[in-house]
């Protein structure tokens, strides 16, 4: 059993992240366009109809910007806290809109969401985690301290969307006043590679077999330089950077084998999928790829 993953977009114009089963999904933050939204997951195959919920993790605008029209078109119920309500002016219709709080579980369906509140510089911001099917599924972006409730979570999962917003010397090289660079680098700001390294390196768990690096500064990272640095340490763990610009493949995620080691199938705009296994006992890490025939592959777009 699985739980399916993408990234619809990623960065400081905008932060949209899918996780599902077979039957349903969520949305954490809607953050592009309701049209983008529309048209990303076409493009992937994916069923808006299928998106029971969206959680809204602050009021940042990349966080929100499309989340008023998404909800009313599609009546897709909001979860959100009335702090970030209220500071992020959303006009929700009252009935779309339910409140959680910090550590308590929600069931969408098979899917059980587990908010925790985070650091970073707005009015009440949170993290979250998904379970289904075994998988565990974390969404930690915009962080400005790696907490030990962060670490806590980050050791249960087997994926992961992982902030890793800014290189150190790029930013304090560029060109933004230095206020900025402050609030960037402070610990209610944004996690730095090498923090989100150092995250990754000590506390993953032998079941981390995907991390989605998210919410790369556009002037002060590059997706080259983040890359070389996870995937020095990755090992067995498939590193992919989100990009801000358009949505990444759809992976599919499952809880492993008796390795420990989890599986990944990933599957590009053109419907291509791939299946990454962990492998035998023995196995100390991914071992095979094949690209599917098209018959597996026709099986699997009922899935979405």
């Amino acid at each position: 059993m699985s739980l399916y993953i993408s990234s619809l977009n990623s960065g400081s114009n905008g932060n949209c992240y899918y996780i599902g089963n077979a039957n349903e999904a969520i949305l954490v933050d809607a953050g592009i366009s309701c049209r983008e939204t529309e048209s990303r997951m076409l493009r992937l195959g994916l069923e808006i109809t299928k998106v029971k919920a969206i959680f809204i993790s602050h009021e940042h605008s990349d966080h929100i910007k499309g989340v008023e029209t998404l909800s009313k078109k599609y009546r897709i119920p909001i979860y959100i806290t009335k702090k970030t309500h209220v500071s992020g002016n959303l006009k929700l219709e009252p009935e779309l809109v339910i409140r959680f709080t910090s550590n308590k579980k929600i069931k969408i369906g098979e899917l059980t969401i587990i908010p925790f509140s985070k650091m970073h510089d707005a009015a009440d911001p949170y993290s979250f985690t998904v379970n289904g099917n075994g998988v565990n599924i974390g969404v930690f972006t915009d962080i400005g301290t790696v907490c030990n409730k962060l670490v806590k979570h980050f050791k249960t999962c087997h994926a992961a969307f992982l902030e890793a917003n800014y290189c150190e010397e790029m930013l304090e090289n560029g060109g933004y006043p230095y206020y900025l660079k402050q609030r960037i680098r402070g610990e209610h700001g944004h996690l730095s590679n090498h923090q989100a390294l150092e995250l990754f390196r000590n506390h993953r768990s032998e079941s981390l077999s995907l991390v989605l690096l998210s919410h790369l500064s556009k002037n002060n990272n590059s997706p080259a330089v983040v890359s070389k640095l996870f995937k020095e340490h990755a090992t067995s763990t498939k590193i992919v950077i989100a990009s801000r610009d358009k949505e990444t493949e759809v992976f599919e995620v499952n809880a492993g084998d008796n390795t420990g080691i989890g599986v990944i199938a990933s599957r590009d705009k053109e419907s291509e999928v791939f299946e990454i296994n962990a492998g035998d006992k023995t196995s100390k890490g991914v071992n095979s790829i094949r690209q599917k025939s098209t018959k597996e592959k026709a099986g699997q777009l009922s899935l979405f």
